[in-house]
């Protein structure tokens, strides 16, 4: 399907009028009442995933809530502010919103996200009148700080004005417990606090497979570094019980209950069809995705590494059957089949690549 850009003044006042609407603030709201931080961790109650509210994907009124935007390109800058056109996200007017992008390693993209990317995404959001930025991620394989470093986020933060955050240094009031209930992780789990106290959260994202145990790494995954691997004065490790679980793909998508993004952005211009997540089997795919459903978007992703050519384990029978989405769908994240999900175009070399992809979406 081809949508028409409109003009970029079009385009503010859109984004800067269109409220969350019950969205993504809701969530925050919820489990801002059940903060209780100065209780020792020790009886500190977890939140179950069961009472939280629904985090179906966000649209505005008379939307498919499972667009997907695909742009065909090479300049991650001018396909950002692209995708944010078609996508029209349902609002930053006057809102905390918090930026997870994949700093797993400082390595270059696609093992993270690229400065241009971060820095769009930026200048993008506050044009559209978001009252602050906070910027945050916890490094799986590298020191997180030297992470940020290496991909000038603190250098980004002092140009732009926003706040840069290393989960690592938090202390055990910035981390939220949820229990172990109805999900495969034996003793729960904890996300970062800031991220749940953001009126809207945005997930940049790698297009990438992954070498140990997830399988790839798209929107699901990059949620993990929203987890902690460490609790201060908590010596359990819970990034060593996800990846030597053989329910790995499972836990994954679980963990996103936790929240539910307003805006998720994939950069695909490079890709890792092998190896990853920090090095790879690098090629040029020249793609931007955006949208608000993480299961549609990471379906997408998906068929675009099988037209590329990619693993066995990302290739092989339905992408609906992959652990990761397949859980994700069960537990109401998103699109449940190709049918669902709306690729959306504005040009005729990105109409023709959405073209090419729907034999591998279906």
């Amino acid at each position: 399907m081809a949508n028409f850009l409109p003009p970029n003044s079009t385009r503010r006042k859109l984004l800067q009028v269109l409220g969350l609407a019950g969205g993504a603030a809701a969530l925050p709201a919820l489990l801002r009442n059940w903060r209780q931080s100065s209780t020792p961790i020790s009886t500190s109650p977890a939140l179950a995933l069961d009472e939280l509210p629904q985090v179906t994907p966000l649209a505005a009124a008379n939307v498919n809530p499972h667009r997907v935007v695909l742009i065909s390109t090479t300049n991650r800058a001018a396909g950002i502010q692209q995708a944010i056109d078609l996508l029209q996200p349902t609002g930053f007017s006057g809102k905390r919103v918090f930026i997870k992008p994949n700093y797993n390693t400082g390595d270059p993209a696609p093992a993270s996200t690229d400065p241009i990317v971060l820095e769009t995404l930026v200048r993008e959001i506050q044009a559209a009148g978001a009252s602050g930025i906070t910027v945050g991620d916890r490094s799986g394989m590298a020191d997180t700080r030297s992470a940020m470093q290496q991909q000038r986020v603190f250098n980004l933060a002092n140009q732009y004005g926003f706040t840069p955050l290393v989960f690592d240094e938090m202390g055990r009031d910035g981390w939220q417990y949820f229990s172990g209930s109805g999900t495969n992780w034996s003793r729960g789990f904890a996300i970062a606090k800031p991220v749940l106290d953001a009126d809207a959260i945005v997930n940049a994202c790698c297009l990438k497979t992954h070498r140990y145990g997830g399988h790839f790494t798209l929107s699901l995954k990059n949620t993990i570094g929203m987890v902690a691997k460490y609790v201060p004065g908590d010596g359990y490790n819970y990034m060593r019980e996800l990846h030597t679980s053989a329910n790995q793909r499972l836990m994954i998508a679980e963990v996103n209950r936790t929240y539910r993004p307003a805006l998720i952005v994939i950069d695909g211009v490079d890709a890792f069809v092998n190896g990853g997540p920090a090095q790879g089997e690098t090629v040029r795919a020249g793609v931007m995705l955006a949208s608000t459903d993480r299961v549609a978007i990471d379906a997408v992703g998906i068929a675009v590494l099988r037209m590329l050519g990619t693993t066995q384990a990302v290739s092989t029978g339905s992408i609906w059957s992959q652990a990761q989405i397949r859980r994700a769908a069960d537990l109401g994240l998103g699109a449940v089949s190709p049918d669902a999900i709306e690729l959306i175009t504005a040009d005729s070399a990105s109409a023709q690549m959405a073209d090419r992809l729907r034999p591998f979406l279906t």
